[in-house]
């Protein structure tokens, strides 16, 4: 996998963008303006990071594995030590499926009912593979999410949730909170 360098981060024009950035040449960002990166984050290929109208925050020591999809008109955050497994989808936005309205971003949006709402993933918090998460969701610090998830509604911290809808299964460990104060104390 081939990164971009220094200057090609740098043109892009990002909001802010940390030290130790590594984000694949094969992965599309659009409206990099709108995109805050914090240190030592990853993006690997075929990834597709899509705001439309507000910023999407990226913290430190973030992943966003292969063929991940952060998309929307709403914020979208990724706190400190979270990632995403490959080909999760975040969606901040979300066409009416009533049929009460027409779809797509084709229509002019009098004929539409996009509903736009942030998506908040807490500290630590692990996506698995196949994941979808819908607009309005906040994911506790410290939770971790099953592969194949529908995460339609808030999740607690510290728990491990999945299923089609997400439910919380069991509590989860937080020793991790101990191995961030170890990292954090060797990078001062």
């Amino acid at each position: 996998m081939a990164y971009l360098s220094k200057a090609e981060l740098k043109e892009m024009g990002f909001a802010n963008c940390g030290e130790n950035v590594l984000i694949s040449d094969k992965c599309s960002i659009y409206n990099p303006h709108l995109i805050s990166l914090g240190s030592h984050v990853r993006i690997d290929d075929f990834a597709v990071i899509s705001p439309s109208k507000a910023i999407f925050k990226i913290g430190n020591y973030v992943h966003i594995a292969t063929h991940c999809t952060l998309i929307g008109r709403a914020t979208i955050e990724m706190k400190d030590f979270s990632g995403l497994s490959g080909r999760v989808s975040i969606y901040s936005s979300s066409d009416d499926y009533s049929g009460q309205y027409l779809t797509n971003p084709t229509v002019p949006e009098e004929y539409g009912n996009v509903i736009s709402k942030p998506v908040l993933l807490g500290k630590h918090v692990i996506v698995g593979a196949g994941t979808v998460i819908l607009p309005c969701v906040s994911i506790g610090d410290g939770s971790a999410i099953s592969a194949l998830a529908l995460v339609n509604r808030d999740i607690p911290k510290s728990v491990i949730a999945g299923g089609t809808p997400c439910r919380t299964i069991k509590p989860r460990k937080t020793d991790l909170l101990e191995l961030e104060k170890r990292i954090n104390s060797r990078n001062l």
